[in-house]
């Protein structure tokens, strides 16, 4: 196994273990209610960025650390803030909407956990999806001086929006997101947010897999 894998895994086990150990897991509890910002920050920015590493590990068959991951992992940090926003917003506004009769079996606890996965991922999810890709292009051209001044026309013009749309919107929010989400929302709500940043570990190997079957069917 080479040092990048046994580098990976072993920050995924130091996370397991926070997890496993009681006065860890409580630890980690308390700064979650203390500071949910802060540690929605720290889990995206550190577990979605794992995501990434290993799917360029999938992609292109070794680890490397591509140009500018500090400020994608900045980024990352910055929709974990996001997501634990929204979570309380959308599972809120499902349980008012709920007991207002505008949605069905209140006293459900799944209903709850999948009318606010789904409203959630067809509203915010798509946008959210738009917002991290042209944020990754954006960093990706300022480490790319053949490509000249960066501005939003050229983002939209170099987006591959078959992709964003066929696959992120189309599959992974329905097919991946969607009943992942539920799962998460049946959760503690101090495990929520952690847990949606260690899907976003799945949804990194789930994008290198279509990127790579899209190059051999090209080849």
């Amino acid at each position: 196994m080479k040092k990048g894998s046994i580098i990976w895994i072993i920050a995924l086990l130091l996370w397991i273990l926070v997890l496993a150990v009681p006065a860890t897991r409580s630890a980690f509890m308390a700064a979650t209610d203390a500071h949910p910002y802060v540690m929605g920050f720290i889990k995206f920015a550190i577990l979605a960025t794992m995501g990434d590493l290993l799917g360029i590990r999938v992609l292109r068959g070794e680890w490397m650390i591509p140009k500018g991951v500090f400020y994608k992992s900045i980024i990352w940090g910055i929709i974990g803030m996001m997501t634990t926003l929204v979570f309380t917003v959308y599972m809120g506004g499902t349980s008012a909407a709920q007991a207002a009769g505008r949605l069905p079996f209140k006293e459900s606890a799944l209903a709850l956990a999948f009318f606010t996965s789904a409203i959630m991922n067809l509203t915010f999810g798509p946008i959210m999806m738009a917002f991290h890709r042209f944020t990754d292009m954006y960093i990706d051209s300022r480490y790319e001086s053949s490509k000249g001044r960066t501005t939003i026309s050229s983002l939209i013009d170099r987006n591959d929006w078959h992709s964003l749309v066929e696959f992120s919107w189309l599959k992974t929010c329905p097919f991946f997101w969607i009943p992942a989400h539920t799962i998460v929302f049946m959760l503690p709500a101090q495990y929520r947010v952690l847990i949606s940043a260690f899907l976003s570990i799945a949804l990194g190997l789930l994008l290198a897999l279509a990127k790579k079957g899209k190059a051999a069917k090209a080849a």
